[in-house]
């Protein structure tokens, strides 16, 4: 793959800023895998990652999806228990799911928990905290409208958080997407980035982007042509 990569690079100019429709078709006439890549967005943002104000952190649905299977989790009893089974989840439950993730079992994407399940779910902190799928009021996740949380976990809502360099890193579908299909998503995602930035965030907010899949090369993005 290193050197299918390496003559990809060779034909183009990785130094050019193309737009977000140019960046796809390039990445799409480019492919050399047999599976189907994951289409990458990386965001520089001028903010100063040490500081807690300036960390962004949001959640947004894409329109048109991830083109990945998402296995969600739902922490909740009774009622919201049915709902949940009744809106799509794929594992429902309450002390029997949190025995069950304590023994090391993780075949899931996203979890979802009603508000008074938090205090048992907080025994968690450590194992779902790291891997990003802690629950949390802040992106939806923690709430009674369990119906909702789980349709939009499934239609394609995603967590975003900047990096230890200030880069968010989102993916934006699937490659076999259609070309307008990504665009819309990417817009979707860096409006949602947009309306996140921190009041204390100085300066050029969003300072490079990127666009990249799985085995292909980073393209930049130019920032003046995107209709935010």
């Amino acid at each position: 793959m290193g050197k299918k990569l390496e003559a990809v690079k060779e034909k183009l100019d990785l130094q050019k800023e193309y737009t977000l429709e140019e960046a796809i078709n390039i990445l799409k006439e480019n492919s050399f895998t047999k599976f189907n890549e994951t289409v990458e967005m990386a965001i520089n943002l001028g903010i100063d990652p040490r500081k807690s104000d300036q960390v962004v952190r949001n959640s947004v649905v894409l329109p048109h999806g991830t083109g990945k299977e998402v296995r969600v989790l739902v922490f909740a009893k009774g009622e919201k228990e049915k709902e949940a089974r009744e809106a799509g989840a794929d594992y429902v439950g309450a002390e029997d799911l949190i025995e069950r993730i304590q023994k090391g079992w993780l075949e899931f994407d996203r979890t979802i928990a009603t508000p008074d399940m938090m205090g048992q779910v907080g025994k968690l902190g450590k194992i779902l905290g790291p891997r990003g799928l802690m629950p949390n009021p802040k992106l939806g996740t923690v709430t009674f409208d369990i119906a909702k949380a789980v349709k939009e976990a499934k239609a394609g809502k995603i967590e975003y958080r900047n990096d230890k360099g200030g880069v968010v890193h989102v993916p934006i579908g699937k490659l076999f997407f259609e070309t307008e299909k990504l665009v819309e998503n990417a817009i979707a995602v860096l409006k949602s980035i947009v309306k996140a930035k921190p009041p204390t965030s100085k300066g050029k907010y969003i300072k490079k982007v990127a666009l990249s899949s799985t085995m292909g090369p980073g393209l930049k993005i130019d920032i003046s042509k995107l209709k935010l």
